[in-house]
């Protein structure tokens, strides 16, 4: 693995034991509320920090956007970190949350790691070497008809600008699809999608942090990502639709038509 990766790796096994470690202590964990539907726990701060700790000590001079600590400037080397993906889920003691560190060089994510501590399942890619589950190769799925094909989702929890257009898309979306799964944890439906488990995903609204991992994890295991209008701004504006390249253009038609002119 290139050495960003083994230092991405590190960083999220440390953080996930620390969030493992306080699944048995749910009712003692302070908590704030960052805005409607959006909370942050101790825990969340304590995984950042951990990961802070590993990067900073390999890489001093690099660049930081974490979730909870902010920016930091540096070096033409960005991470990008969630320590916990799916704090709402890891506050009810439901199994599906994530940690997610990115690299970012140049404007294009080039490393990316995913870590569910639960079922201790380490996704990682780096950009031209192709996409991983635990050592393994992975590939995105190949359905080819949305008949048949399974989608993750997401609500759009912090805005709800976005609302109407999601379920008027989600309403079409149940009726043409053999189904629809809303776990919780964008960057763990991200991965799921890379290895096959969803043939498509899509959701409006999201933060970098949540999905710089994923897009890589995606891209390297043969999917196809874009905004809902088919632009390529879905890092910056967070509005995502990704599937295989059969499924991909089915599920961007479907969304172009529920979208406002206004749309952004």
């Amino acid at each position: 693995m290139h050495p960003f990766v083994n230092t991405a790796v590190k960083a999220a096994r440390r953080a996930g034991s620390i969030i493992v470690r306080h699944l048995d202590r749910l009712d003692r964990i302070d908590i704030e509320k960052k805005g409607h539907n959006d909370y942050v726990s101790e825990v969340d701060h304590k995984a950042e920090t951990e990961i802070l700790a590993i990067i900073q000590q390999a890489y001093p001079d690099h660049a930081i956007v974490a979730e909870e600590s902010g920016q930091q400037p540096g070096t033409r080397y960005e991470w990008i970190i969630d320590p916990l993906d799916g704090t709402t889920n890891f506050l009810h003691g439901y199994p599906q949350f994530a940690v997610s560190i990115a690299v970012r060089e140049a404007g294009r994510i080039t490393h990316g790691v995913i870590f569910d501590p639960l079922r201790n399942e380490l996704f990682t890619a780096s950009r031209g070497g192709g996409a991983r589950l635990n050592d393994r190769r992975i590939r995105i799925s190949h359905c080819q008809n949305l008949e048949y094909a399974l989608l993750g989702t997401g609500f759009p929890f912090r805005d709800m600008l976005y609302l109407e257009p999601w379920l008027s898309s989600f309403r079409e979306m149940l009726i043409q699809t053999s189904g629809i799964r809303r776990a919780g944890s964008a960057a763990l439906d991200l991965a799921h999608l890379a290895c096959g488990r969803f043939d498509g995903f899509w959701e409006f609204g999201l933060s970098i942090w949540d999905i710089a991992a994923g897009c890589l994890l995606i891209e390297e295991a043969g999917g196809l990502i874009s905004g809902p209008s088919g632009s390529v701004d879905h890092l910056d504006s967070g509005h995502i639709v990704a599937g295989n390249p059969y499924l991909h253009p089915q599920i961007l038609e479907i969304i172009r038509n529920h979208l406002p002119e206004d749309f952004h």
